[in-house]
């Protein structure tokens, strides 16, 4: 493992995982193994997480003074590992009691931080605290798990005799979303990760709220707050007060999460920490549900939206939104269950219909372009056609026309391994591609926008006499065809991007 030398001549130790930008990770415990973080849930697949192991933990060697275990005094170690790192700035994320020690370095040197992230931080050092009464009232959470009884029982036992390490044992299954297998292998390598000397990190002197406070308000790096729903400590509520003390931040409650929320649900996590790291994306919530988009191009050129189908997101489009920003503001945008966007579990055309208005509206983006394909495309068309003033010009590549499938598509088994989205879309989606509304065909005729229609030739899986059909329902549409198969945009991009020129973008 990689070694520096921090301010007091203590060698201490980190590794990297994954590629790309560097994310300091800093472990909670506190004073625990920063092994227990793991890979993030597959954070790795986005960022290169530089996981410092703290004074007198894991490969790192113990302080010749043991009040440097205090966290304020571990200051020191943050700045040494940046100026080790030879960056002038630095994304940090802080875990747990690891969230209170990014909290005072970014009080100290705002100007080196980036990005901060503070997942289930505890927020010490802000003077927002979690009481006993208040850790036992949230616990109440976990009462009808089969486990609880016992649980609860074991905590009345704690008194200030009891071990450090059998206080670990007990209240660990409330630290997690589910107290399953997985949870109870992670919660189980705690025993030897941990530094007896953990009292000492919140030490006394180790915090001036008040003066952080004050401090924190020259921060103009952006903040993101993540907390779990089933978290006691910091609760969704406690959070949400430490978010608010910054000046630009931004809450995420994880559901069904809690402590350790990579663990409870790995891609739930990764979604929103990987989109408010990349400086690509943005987020917006529509309806509850927060949806990632890309955007590039002057802001005060006209307006294009870009919408993606089944199982794609916002890179679809990369290369058409790179030249389409030489003189229009684009979105890319992923819907929900797709991409780095929330996964709510609902889905349907009508569904990514009302979304897609909803993002149009939240943005300001009434009268826009939109460029939609297959299932977005879809959702595109139904929109244009329940509220036409929405959308000022409409392109449909390669769209379902919502007859009934004949034969309909047969039940879908989901692949095996990880997918870039949620498999629940395709049952949903296919039930209503096989039984559509008939209203659906019906409110075409309401179509005011100028419509291009492209589609992909005999090879597409989509009915091109449909599409067809569809230019004739449509008032003021032309269709063209690109004979290369449903994925015209990306198979002929030199062709799509031509007709869309054509068309008038």
């Amino acid at each position: 493992m990689p070694t520096f030398i921090s301010y007091d001549g203590t060698e201490l130790a980190y590794r990297i995982e994954g590629e790309g930008e560097p994310l300091v990770c800093l472990a909670g415990g506190p004073l625990r193994d920063a092994a227990y973080l793991g890979d993030l849930g597959g954070l790795t697949a986005h960022r290169a997480l530089v996981l410092l192991d703290a004074r007198g933990t894991g490969a790192s060697a113990e302080p010749a003074d043991p009040g440097t275990y205090r966290c304020d005094r571990q200051l020191g170690d943050v700045e040494a590992l940046r100026v080790h790192l030879g960056l002038e700035r630095i994304d940090l994320l802080g875990h747990s009691a690891g969230g209170n020690l990014a909290t005072l370095y970014a009080a100290a040197h705002p100007e080196r931080i980036r990005s901060l992230v503070l997942v289930t931080s505890a927020s010490r050092a802000l003077g927002i605290g979690t009481t006993d009464e208040e850790w036992d009232k949230a616990v109440e959470v976990f009462a009808d798990r089969p486990w609880y009884a016992r649980a609860r029982a074991a905590l009345d036992t704690i008194g200030p005799d009891t071990p450090l390490p059998r206080v670990r044992e007990i209240v660990a299954p409330f630290a997690y979303g589910r107290w399953d297998a997985a949870a109870q292998e992670h919660a189980a390598g705690e025993a030897e990760q941990a530094n007896e000397a953990a009292p000492a990190y919140h030490g006394e002197g180790a915090y001036t709220p008040e003066a952080t406070r004050r401090a924190i308000t020259a921060l103009t790096a952006p903040v993101l707050v993540l907390a779990g729903e089933f978290d006691p400590g910091p609760t969704p509520a406690k959070a949400a007060e430490a978010a608010a003390l910054f000046p630009d931040a931004e809450l995420v409650v994880l559901p069904g999460a809690g402590h350790f929320p990579w663990v409870d649900d790995a891609e739930a996590f990764v979604r929103p920490v990987a989109a408010f790291l990349d400086p690509e994306v943005r987020t917006v919530t529509v309806d509850g549900v927060r949806l990632a988009y890309r955007v590039r191009g002057s802001e005060d050129a006209p307006p294009v939206v870009l919408v993606h189908g089944r199982g794609e997101n916002s890179t679809t489009w990369t290369r058409i939104a790179a030249e389409l920003a030489a003189d229009h503001r684009v979105y890319a945008v992923d819907l929900r269950g797709h991409g780095l966007s929330d996964r709510p579990g609902t889905y349907g055309f009508d569904t990514f219909r009302d979304e897609l208005g909803g993002f149009l509206k939240a943005l300001g983006l009434a009268g826009a372009t939109v460029v939609a394909h297959s299932m977005g495309g879809g959702a595109a068309c139904l929109l244009a056609a329940r509220e036409p003033d929405l959308i000022g010009r409409l392109v449909l590549e390669d769209v379902p026309v919502f007859f009934p499938l004949d034969p309909p598509r047969p039940p879908a088994e989901r692949p095996e391994g990880p997918l870039g989205f949620d498999w629940e879309i395709v049952p949903s989606t296919n039930a209503q591609l096989n039984a559509p509304d008939p209203a659906w065909r019906e409110e075409l005729p309401a179509i005011t926008a100028p419509t291009l229609l492209v589609a992909g030739g005999p090879t597409s899986h989509v009915r091109q006499d449909q599409l067809a059909w569809l230019a004739d329902r449509i008032p003021d549409a032309r269709l063209v065809t690109i004979g290369v198969g449903h994925l015209v945009h990306t198979d002929a991009p030199e062709e799509f991007l031509a007709e869309l020129r054509a068309f008038g973008l």
